[in-house]
């Protein structure tokens, strides 16, 4: 005799649950594994490539849904998207032990990497290679968390590591062509001058053109001030990512 299984059953296969807790009751949803880090790292963009099941669980592994009052009286909202969104950014993913410590080793070497690959020796000018920075953060006693993104992290871990000076460390800098028109370049000099790390060179003749060494994060409002104080004539081109010592490598 053949045994028919109802087609109302949902088998769960090659599943991650993320677990979230609020207004009292613990909400779950049903993810493919490895897309959650994905998501939240933001390599993938697409919910429905996230999501196994496109609904909001009590318990995933018995099947129990949470039901449009529980959602309401939780969330405020039944829009289900908005709850998934919120399941997933702030949820606790739920893995086995052997997985999650695979899992985090590989984050650990991800925010390593970012790291080796946004900053320089000062010294020397020269990058430092992924198991020095392993080691630095190993000195700071750094906890991988697996909720945040490797390079948030890693933003964090140089901040931590400028301060507290456990090895000699500065962000690489950006080295960028700044041109504007002569009669914007006498009134805007002293702005811009004062969001750059270094002058290269100077040009002063029909237009004012500098080579100039700046932080990173300093690309955006030096482009934002051109725009606005030029009306659009000004040009700022990054001419390499990262300035480190010649002879060594750009990344």
């Amino acid at each position: 005799m053949v045994i028919v299984q109802p087609n109302t059953q949902i088998k769960l296969t090659n599943v991650s649950i993320v677990r979230y807790r609020k207004g009292g009751k613990r909400f779950e949803i049903a993810c493919y594994k490895n897309k959650v880090m994905e998501w939240r790292s933001g390599v993938e963009k697409d919910l429905g490539e996230v999501m196994q099941i496109d609904n909001v669980f009590l318990n995933v592994s018995k099947g129990q849904t949470a039901n449009k009052d529980d959602l309401l009286k939780c969330f405020k909202t039944v829009d289900r998207n908005a709850i998934v969104l919120e399941i997933l950014k702030k949820g606790e993913l739920q893995v086995g032990e052997k997985e999650r410590s695979s899992m985090l080793e590989g984050m650990y070497r991800d925010i390593a990497t970012t790291v080796a690959e946004k900053c320089v020796n000062p010294e020397t000018m020269r990058p430092y290679t992924v198991t020095m920075i392993e080691k630095a953060m190993a000195d700071l006693h750094l906890s991988v968390n697996p909720s945040r993104s490797a390079k948030s992290q890693a933003l964090d871990v140089i901040r931590q590591l400028l301060e507290k000076k456990t090895i000699p460390i500065a962000r690489a800098q950006m080295r960028i062509r700044i041109v504007v028109p002569s009669k914007d370049g006498k009134r805007i000099k002293d702005r811009l001058m004062a969001m750059v790390a270094s002058k290269e060179d100077e040009d002063l003749d029909e237009s004012y053109e500098w080579i100039c060494l700046i932080d990173p994060g300093q690309f955006r409002p030096i482009n934002e001030l051109l725009q606005s104080e030029t009306k659009g004539k000004g040009q700022l081109e990054m001419l390499s990512l990262t300035e480190t010592k010649q002879g060594d490598e750009v990344f």
